[in-house]
């Protein structure tokens, strides 16, 4: 792709993300997280990476899938702790559900490094390792805009509170 191609592919990027998180910020009552919403993450995040790592459509095509299974797994394995969390008592913490909660996130996180080991080699045979390197800034870069348009949109919906409920000034008889 050319540089000019790639800028522009960049500011669309951009330009989506902020059409986004504006249209998010109308809205007043927190909704749960819909499909739409998420696919138009997964999209975001898809341009930011193809733009990161300059993917030529051969690789594209062979880079997607196998990134894809590598992420599902991934969450898969994240999931399998979260629930196993959930399943101890808070108010009652018994010491041997604990240890064994420890033990499991040990286990999954060695799991987790199992599995980059094994797609990193399955994508070293698609992408170069400069790309390789660009992938993992690329994810970082990708979680913190999000974290910050999140953390901008909540922000704006407690000033908004602020705002009504500022309107009733505390009366005392």
């Amino acid at each position: 792709m050319s540089y000019n191609k790639t800028n522009k592919l960049f500011y669309f990027l951009i330009a989506f993300l902020v059409c986004l998180t504006m249209h998010a910020q109308e809205v007043e009552e927190p909704q749960p997280q819909n499909g739409a919403a998420r696919e138009k993450i997964k999209a975001a995040k898809i341009g930011l990476i193809t733009q990161r790592l300059s993917l030529t459509p051969d690789q594209a095509e062979k880079f997607w899938p196998i990134y894809n299974e590598y992420t599902q797994k991934r969450t898969d394995l994240r999931k399998q702790y979260r629930n196993a969390e959930r399943n101890i008592n808070p108010n009652n913490p018994d010491p041997k559900q604990q240890e064994a909660l420890v033990d499991f996130g040990l286990k999954i996180k060695q799991d987790e490094l199992t599995l980059e080991k094994e797609f990193s080699g399955k994508m070293k045979g698609v992408i170069t390792s400069q790309q390789m390197l660009n992938l993992h800034q690329a994810e970082r870069d990708f979680r913190s805009i999000l974290i910050n348009m999140l953390n901008k949109r909540r922000a704006q919906r407690q000033g908004n509170f602020r705002d009504s409920t500022s309107r009733f000034p505390n009366r005392r008889n």
